[in-house]
């Protein structure tokens, strides 16, 4: 995938601020409806919040790290990795998304989880406005950066960008199905 590196921020930037109004709409429901577990091992509203936050803490301090000592300045075309863009095709709601096996480390299942993993997440989007900006300075495709599932694998930070933002997408959409779960099988007879 080849595309003008501003044009990919700005893209990035409109479903990061997207991803800021699902968690705010979260944060007027009940406490019952985001624990509502549609099936044993399907995830509630909050677990999916949470296992995003889980990422955020690794992959944003990753981001800031890499964009603040990236000595390349940055180009007008980004060229996605290969493996990079297969990870953010994966990611994707869509077509090309698939379906992946969560590592034990960030499966929140069963653990008590409160109101509050909201507002650390909608603090995490902030943040990625504020590491899109950043990398508006820096090279989308010679900047790399390390990956949760093993240090030495390196993905381009344009890449990197999209894995998480996508990620955040996919599973905020998940948190909406929980929550319209609930609602209807709350729903009167």
């Amino acid at each position: 995938m080849k595309i003008q590196s501003i044009v990919l921020l700005g893209e990035l930037r409109e479903l990061t601020l997207k991803n800021i109004v699902v968690p705010e709409e979260l944060k007027n429901k009940s406490s019952g409806t985001l624990n509502y577990r549609t099936a044993p091992a399907s995830w509630t509203a909050l677990e999916c919040i949470e296992h995003l936050n889980f990422y955020g803490d690794y992959y944003l301090s990753e981001i800031g790290k890499q964009t603040d000592t990236s000595p390349f300045p940055a180009e007008e075309i980004f060229k996605s990795g290969r493996l990079g863009n297969y990870f953010a095709k994966s990611m994707r709601p869509g077509q090309e998304s698939r379906k992946m096996k969560t590592l034990k480390s960030s499966n929140p299942l069963g653990k008590v989880i409160g109101k509050e993993v909201i507002d650390h997440f909608i603090e995490d989007q902030n943040k990625i406005l504020d590491l899109l900006k950043k990398a508006e300075r820096v090279s989308l495709t010679r900047t790399k950066t390390g990956t949760s599932i093993a240090g030495w694998i390196k993905l381009r930070l344009g890449d990197t960008l999209r894995v998480v933002i996508y990620h955040n997408q996919r599973h905020l959409l998940q948190a909406q199905r929980a929550v319209q779960s609930f609602n209807t099988s709350a729903a009167p007879v």
